[in-house]
C-alpha cells in the first residue's frame, strides 16, 4: 500500500535516528566489554584461580626487607649451657658465671656484656639464663624468660650437649633440633618482638678430640664419661671408632646449618658465620679440670668473636 507523505517523513526520521544512535551503541558496547575486562583481571588476583607467574611478577617488584640491627645494645641476656655459665673455668665441677663469655664479671675474660654495657650496667642490665647440662629441647623455656625482661639483645650458644651423648646414635635429630630452635624463637618474638639475637655456632667437637688426644690428662678425665659419642676410645684410630668420630662431626655441621637457616628468616637475629665453629682453639683455651670447656682464657676468645660480630656493620658472610 502507498504511504502518505507523513508515513515516508516518519519512516525517515526514524531511519536518522538510527544511524544516529549506531555510533553510540558501539561505544557503549565497548566501553561495557573493557569494564568486563578489567574486573574479572582484577578479581584474578584474589581467586582461587590466580595466575601464579602474574602474581610473581607483581611482587617479585618489591625489594625484600633489610636486617635491622642495633650496634649499640643497652641490656643483654643469655641463654644456653655449661659453656655460657662458664663451668669448670674458675674451678673443677662448678658453674663459674663470672667466667662468662656473654655475661660474666672477671677482667680477664671481659664478657660482651662488659664490653657493650660498661662494668656498671653488667649487674642491673645482663641476666643469664643458661644451664649446665642444657640441650636444644630446654631452649625454648629459657627463651620464655628472657622475654620477660626484653633485652636488646640475647645471646644464644646451644648445641654442644646435643652431639655430646653416652653414644652416637642417641645425639638429638636434626630435625627434632629445628623445631626446638624454632619454637625458641616464636617463644621469644611473642614477648619480645624487637630484641635482636646473636647465634654463635655449635664448637668443633672433632678438633676437641684431636686437640687432647695426646694429652695424658685430658685422656683420663675423658674415660669418666665426658662427651663418649667424640671423645670415648680417644686412642683407637680403627675404621669404626673413625666412622663414629665422622657421624658426630656431621651431626655437628648440620646443627649449625639449622642455626644458619632459621636465624636468617629472622630480621634482627645474626648468626655468627660458624666463627665458634672454625675457630682453632688449642689446649690453653681449653679447662685443665676437663679438657673439654673452654678456660678463662678460651672464654675470652669467645668473647672476642661475639663482640666482633655483635659491633660488626654487616653479618657475617
Amino acid at each position: 500500500m502507498p504511504q502518505s507523505p507523513q508515513g515516508r517523513a516518519e519512516r525517515r526520521l526514524g531511519g536518522s535516528r538510527d544511524r544516529r544512535r549506531a555510533p553510540y551503541a558501539s561505544v557503549a558496547a565497548a566501553c561495557a566489554g573493557l569494564l568486563v575486562a578489567v574486573v574479572a583481571l582484577a578479581g584474578c588476583g584474589a581467586s582461587d584461580g590466580a595466575d601464579p607467574d602474574w602474581t610473581k611478577a607483581k611482587t617479585s617488584q618489591s625489594p625484600p626487607p633489610k636486617p635491622v640491627w642495633d650496634r649499640s645494645p643497652t641490656s643483654l641476656a643469655a641463654v644456653g649451657d655449661s659453656i655460657t655459665r662458664g663451668f669448670d673455668a674458675c674451678g673443677i665441677l662448678s658453674d663459674c658465671p663470672e667466667a662468662s663469655w656473654a655475661t660474666g664479671t672477671d677482667d680477664g675474660v671481659r664478657s660482651l656484656a662488659v664490653r657493650l654495657l660498661g662494668e656498671p650496667g653488667v649487674a642491673d642490665r645482663s641476666w643469664n639464663y643458661a644451664r649446665s647440662g642444657a640441650s636444644v629441647g630446654e631452649l625454648p623455656a629459657q627463651m620464655a624468660k628472657v622475654a620477660g625482661h626484653k633485652p636488646d639483645l640475647v645471646t644464644v650458644m646451644m648445641g654442644a650437649n646435643d652431639a655430646c651423648k653416652d653414644e652416637a646414635a642417641l645425639m638429638t635429630p636434626v630435625d627434632e633440633f629445628r623445631t626446638s630452635f624454632e619454637e625458641s624463637m616464636r617463644r621469644l618474638r611473642a614477648g619480645a618482638p624487637k630484641t635482636q639475637v646473636y647465634v654463635a655456632s655449635v664448637p668443633d667437637l672433632k678438633r676437641l678430640w684431636s686437640e687432647g688426644k695426646d694429652n695424658p690428662l685430658g685422656r683420663q678425665i675423658w674415660k669418666l664419661g665426658i662427651c663418649s659419642s667424640m671423645l670415648g676410645d680417644s686412642q683407637d684410630m680403627g675404621a669404626e671408632a673413625t666412622e663414629r668420630r665422622a657421624t658426630v662431626q656431621a651431626r655437628v655441621v648440620a646443627y649449625n646449618k639449622v642455626l644458619k637457616d632459621v636465624c636468617a628468616k629472622d630480621l634482627r637475629c645474626r648468626y655468627d658465620g660458624g666463627a665458634v665453629f672454625d675457630f682453632r682453639f688449642t689446649g690453653d683455651q681449653l679447662s685443665t679440670w676437663d679438657w673439654f670447656h673452654p678456660s678463662k682464657n678460651g672464654q675470652g676468645k669467645l668473647a672476642d668473636i661475639a663482640y666482633r660480630n655483635v659491633v660488626a656493620a654487616n653479618p657475617p658472610a
